[in-house]
């Protein structure tokens, strides 16, 4: 399923899409449609500077009809999904833009672009324009074939020229400069998904396990399919190839280009460990982590690295406004600032209790071992995670508790809280913080053990607003610490937490904590994880 009307329209609904939402972008469309898709600036002089157009085949965006605009292109020339445009609209385009000052047209290396593109600039050119054509081919997946295609390192190439005609410089500048650019770059990606065709589909050529390195951004296969072995695999075995092919430089320009679909979360530590890599020292600017040119919902991501002069380096870095550009920013190692002395953790004077220590590390184990199993029960009614959330922090009381004072109730409970708020994460490390805190403040003012785990649940029923049947863990826990209270009896808690959390499966309507998002029909028959987490820690004590 995709968001589309028909794909015969979807290229032309999405680029009004992008003119009804520019704002005051100076922007338009040729007339013309949907034959000649071409989005233009209206603030464009083409007596006093040099224009720069390209484009390609949609299914890239935002590239290239978000990036017409100062300091990048003048026209964007957009085709269908993955089609070259039409020789008209490139000519149209050229036409539209080009005055005295002459026009830069910059395509990518595919056959249907360079001859429509191609084409055009003669048609041009035969009417007295001045036209520059220069073709990018900086994917290096296939090095020994004589037709390199051209890739996501166009953007730098469209920077650079977008830089000079901006600042006035002639066509023979602004040509000269970009195709240096161009001949010094390299690029290469690798996925984990083909695309997705509006109105056709996925083809699943790339197997469970495995990734394919250097596919083209129309979804072509790549070189070869090789094992995932995790991010930084990946990561460095892009890094690798591309420095090996990269022209020597004292400091080189990276970008990292999102192909679609990965989330900003794996991009972000994709980056982190292409800048990690030991030759990423001389990469002093980086372009991204960003989407730039796409294709289409591809979960992958390509590297384009350019050897860095003084005159790319102020172009890179020169304002520029189109509707797209995140900037280009300096390669820095991350700063650390250091924690307030208030944060740190509050120190406790160990002491034993070999009994509460048998007890306590008893309990850690139980929940470490229903990590699995509560999470899959999390994951029908939340984000799966419940598991892992007390199991971290339930591995983190485990190891220290050796340092605890365990021979003091009241800082043993003030321990706890404080290892909850530090290693469980989420609102229920929040309310088993203050459920601890309130039992330490209760032991200290000289109430028993039991009392004071009574008062730390009041006190969390107080602050999270859970009650008897709000599907939460108190269903199991206020009736297993009354039976505690009553008989004495762990196996007897047990029952009572048991009871507990198997009556929240019948409970449809939650009123606080996360299920109370959920819908009545995705609750039904399925029970609430925190409360389960206490049935099946009191069932392992008494066991």
């Amino acid at each position: 399923m995709q968001f589309i009307n028909t794909k015969e329209n979807l290229v032309v609904d999405s680029l009004d899409g992008l003119l009804r939402a520019s704002g005051g972008a100076n922007l338009a469309r040729l007339d013309g449609y949907p034959g000649i898709k071409v989005i233009l600036r209206t603030d464009h002089n083409p007596n006093k500077k040099v224009a720069i157009v390209a484009g390609g085949g949609s299914g890239h965006e935002p590239a290239h009809a978000a990036f017409v605009g100062p300091g990048m292109l003048t026209a964007a020339v957009c085709g269908e999904v993955f089609a070259s445009p039409s020789v008209d609209a490139v000519f149209a385009a050229i036409m539209a833009v080009t005055g005295k000052a002459g026009c830069l047209v910059i395509l990518k290396n595919y056959t249907g672009d360079r001859l429509n593109f191609g084409l055009a600039a003669e048609k041009a050119r035969a009417l007295g324009k001045k036209v520059e054509v220069l073709i990018v081919a900086d994917d290096i997946a296939l090095p020994d074939i004589p037709q390199p295609r051209g890739i996501a390192g166009v953007m730098f190439v469209e920077k650079i020229a977008g830089h000079f005609a901006e600042k006035g410089a002639p066509l023979a500048k602004v040509a000269a400069a970009a195709r240096k650019a161009s001949e010094s770059l390299v690029s290469l990606g690798l996925s984990l998904s083909s695309c997705t065709l509006p109105g056709i589909g996925r083809e699943d050529r790339i197997p469970s396990g495995k990734a394919e390195l250097g596919l083209g951004i129309h979804g072509e296969p790549g070189v070869d399919l090789i094992d995932y072995d995790g991010a930084k695999h990946a990561a460095h075995l892009l890094a690798d190839r591309i420095f090996k092919h990269a022209k020597p430089a004292k400091a080189y320009a990276l970008l990292v280009n999102n192909l679609g679909s990965t989330t900003p979360l794996e991009m972000g530590l994709l980056t982190n460990e292409v800048l990690s890599h030991p030759k990423a020292a001389k990469i002093k600017l980086v372009l991204g982590p960003t989407a730039l040119v796409t294709s289409l919902d591809m979960h992958g991501f390509s590297l384009s690295l350019m050897p860095l002069m003084p005159e790319f380096e102020t172009a890179l870095k020169s304002p520029a406004s189109p509707l797209v550009w995140p900037g280009i920013h300096t390669h820095i190692k991350p700063k650390k600032i250091k924690l307030p002395a208030a944060t740190k953790a509050k120190a406790f004077k160990a002491s034993k209790n070999d009994a509460l220590a048998a007890l306590v590390g008893k309990a850690c184990r139980i929940l470490i071992d229903n990590e699995a199993a509560l999470n899959a029960l999390d994951a029908k009614v939340g984000d799966g995670d419940t598991g892992s959330t007390i199991s971290t922090a339930a591995q983190h009381v485990s190891r220290n508790l050796p340092s605890m004072p365990l021979g003091n109730l009241s800082q043993f409970f003030a321990a706890v809280s404080d290892a909850m708020t530090r290693t469980m994460g989420g609102s229920s490390g929040v309310l088993f913080a203050i459920f601890f805190a309130s039992a330490s403040q209760a032991v200290a003012g000289g109430k028993t053990w039991l009392e004071a785990l009574q008062a730390g649940l009041q006190r969390m029923r107080d602050y999270g607003g859970a009650n008897p049947g709000d599907r939460t863990m108190v269903d199991a826990l206020l009736p297993a610490l009354a039976e505690l209270q009553k008989s004495g009896s762990v196996a007897a808690a047990a029952k009572a937490a048991r009871a507990g959390a198997d009556a929240t499966a019948d409970m449809t309507r939650a009123r606080a904590g996360r299920s109370s998002y959920v819908s009545e029909s995705n609750l039904r028959g399925i029970k609430d994880p925190g409360a389960e987490a206490i049935a099946r820690l009191l069932e392992g004590l008494s066991s």
